[in-house]
């Protein structure tokens, strides 16, 4: 079997090469990239025009499956009109021109990786995939429409498509809100977040790399929406004090109470990172289990520890 990744020198796609390349059912891996990356240990390809309308058929040649990793990235929550036009541009079309290209050459399934943000930013109760969609930004808004697409798309010609949804996912060199974790607790700033008991799911690199590679040919994932997740829950307390034993410190946590640290957000309008780290969002992994007979393979304990004791080198 052989399989092409699209954002393959990406903190995911970058990792998820590598693994690949031991992994015994497939043939050959190949990542498209759009510059030269001496760095990837696996064979690539330039693909700068995956998202335009021009035809990108030729960078899928000979590959049976496509993992979609390629996107613009979530950089705000706001949800205004320029930005969504440009992630709709990118995310959307840009996704839909990446699966004719690949149907084209003769792709028979594509593996969309897409985001927890299509179900929403806060849960009451753990998201299931057949929850009503409620993307609370530009970036959530895109990845919901790119799924709707590809998956009329699918209908349309017989092409199989498979939808992931991971929520924030840690490992080695994790960039984004991760990164910043592990620099509060590296430097030893004492954190107002001794006092949290809020739920929220995440998802090792490790472990979402194991479904992705499962969805590759698993015979009942066509047509599917999977959540992502570890199958454990903590609150941002614990995960701050799972962080800082990982990297050999102590996280310095002060308990202040929740309401005082939502009315300090709200006065310095910095509500999207309260909801971050105060808030819950909880994802019920069942479905992946039960459909795919999946299990993550890495406990919370050990994706954290393997944060500090490996990188993540192509």
């Amino acid at each position: 079997m052989n399989v092409a990744i699209t954002g393959a020198s990406g903190f995911i796609g970058c990792a998820l090469g590598k693994a690949l390349l031991n992994d015994s059912k497939i043939d050959e891996v190949v990542g498209l990239i759009r510059k030269p990356k001496e760095e990837l240990l696996f064979p690539t390809r330039i693909a700068g025009s995956l998202f335009d309308d021009g035809d990108a058929q030729q960078c899928f040649e000979s590959m049976d499956v496509v993992i979609h990793l390629a996107g613009l990235a979530h950089v705000s929550s706001q949800f205004d009109d320029d930005s969504l036009v440009e992630f709709r541009r990118v995310n959307v079309f840009g996704s839909l021109n990446v699966a004719r290209s690949a149907l084209a050459a003769g792709v028979k399934r594509l593996v969309f990786v897409s985001s927890v943000g299509v179900n929403g930013v806060t849960s009451e109760t753990p998201f299931i995939e057949s929850d009503h969609p409620q993307p609370a930004g530009a970036y959530a808004q895109s990845k919901w429409e790119a799924e709707r697409e590809l998956m009329k798309f699918s209908q349309q010609t017989g092409m199989e498509v498979v939808i992931i949804r991971p929520p924030l996912v840690y490992g080695p060199n994790a960039p984004g809100k991760f990164a910043s974790l592990i620099k509060w607790i590296d430097h030893g700033v004492p954190l107002p977040l001794g006092a949290v008991h809020n739920r929220r799911t995440l998802v090792s690199l490790d472990n979402l790399l194991d479904l992705i590679i499962t969805c590759i040919d698993h015979p009942s994932a066509p047509g599917q929406v999977f959540l992502a997740g570890d199958g454990e829950d903590l609150s941002t307390t614990q995960l701050l004090q799972g962080v800082g034993e990982a990297m050999g410190k102590q996280a310095r946590l002060i308990p202040v109470p929740v309401p005082i640290l939502r009315f300090g957000a709200w006065l310095l309008q910095k509500q999207g990172i309260s909801q971050g780290l105060l808030g819950s969002l909880q994802v019920d992994i069942s479905k992946a289990r039960e459909v795919l007979g999946w299990e993550p393979p890495l406990s919370v304990e050990e994706g954290l520890r393997r944060c500090f004791v490996s990188e993540n080198e192509c």
